[in-house]
């Protein structure tokens, strides 16, 4: 006796449900192991990038001037530190007065103390003949860098230090008769003296001096006062 042909064919869709759910099941499983292997990667990437960053940060905590670096150190000190061979007078004894008698200066080049109303004219300016030091000491206090040499300079020196300060604003140049070196930098409170252009100190002193924390006027004009005279 054959079986009923509507109980083989509810058996038949009962498996074909059980397949189903079967196959759905796995693939949930398959989706969420893909995700929280996903999940794990993405963690350990960040965590990765986090620590990385916090070492870089650590280890360039120099650079961004929270722990100076040994070098910046030093470099700093080294700004601070006198230029060799420089002289240097108690800023408090230079006195700052305009007078128009004539001030008989302790150094030559002077280097502070009481002076024209006037100043020479500083904006990179080179001057073929020796300026009145009263004019120049004015320019000093506003924070000029005054280059003097003598007879004694070669013509390569003078012309290297004239291309040096004729694009240096608040610098001048000029010689001079009476002074004890080849060639001497002065500005307010500070003198070198050096024996040629190519001398590093020069360029340290211009870097240091011009407009520089030794100015007693800083920001005073260099310009519109007296020229070549």
């Amino acid at each position: 006796m054959q079986g009923d042909p509507s109980t083989s064919r509810r058996a038949h869709m009962d498996e074909l449900r059980r397949a189903e759910q079967a196959r759905r099941r796995r693939g949930r499983i398959v989706v969420i192991s893909s995700v929280t292997a996903a999940t794990v990667v993405i963690a350990g990437l960040v965590g990765f990038g986090v620590y990385e960053f916090g070492r870089s940060k650590d280890s360039g905590s120099g650079a961004s001037g929270t722990t100076p670096t040994e070098a910046q150190t030093r470099a700093g000190a080294d700004a601070k530190a006198p230029i060799a061979g420089e002289k240097d007078w108690d800023p408090k004894k230079l006195t700052r007065n305009h007078v128009t008698t004539k001030v008989a200066y302790p150094m030559k080049p002077p280097v502070g103390g009481d002076h024209d109303q006037v100043w020479m004219n500083c904006g990179g300016v080179v001057y073929p003949r020796q300026v009145p030091d009263m004019n120049a000491v004015h320019s000093l206090e506003h924070g000029a860098v005054w280059v003097t040499y003598t007879e004694k300079a070669s013509a390569a020196d003078v012309k290297k230090l004239a291309a040096k300060v004729s694009t240096t604003p608040y610098s001048l140049m000029s010689p001079y008769k009476d002074q004890a070196g080849t060639i001497m930098l002065s500005a307010w409170g500070k003198q070198l003296t050096v024996d040629s252009a190519d001398d590093p100190r020069v360029g340290q002193f211009f870097t240091r001096y011009v407009q520089g924390p030794q100015t007693p006027e800083p920001g005073a004009a260099c310009t519109g006062g007296l020229d070549e005279q």
